[in-house]
């Protein structure tokens, strides 16, 4: 999975973050699922999805910076 990673270029993540984690963009659906997850709305399985769906390239993002950081190989 490491290698997934580490071969995965940099600016994908960031054209996924960019696409997919916030569309659509007014307001970004990501924040939206985020503030229903807080309030305790998201009750729904396809509003679960939807928010996995959305943050999925931001979490790939933050685990491949953190693996970056380290400096490994």
């Amino acid at each position: 999975m490491m290698d997934f990673l580490d071969k995965l270029p940099l600016s994908a993540v960031i054209f996924l973050c960019l696409t997919l984690g916030l569309a659509p963009f007014a307001p970004p659906h990501l924040y939206e699922k985020l503030r229903m997850l807080f309030r305790g709305e998201l009750v729904r399985a396809i509003d679960w999805f939807d928010l996995v769906m959305h943050a999925s390239p931001w979490i790939v993002l933050v685990f491949k910076l953190l693996r970056g950081s380290r400096g490994a190989p």
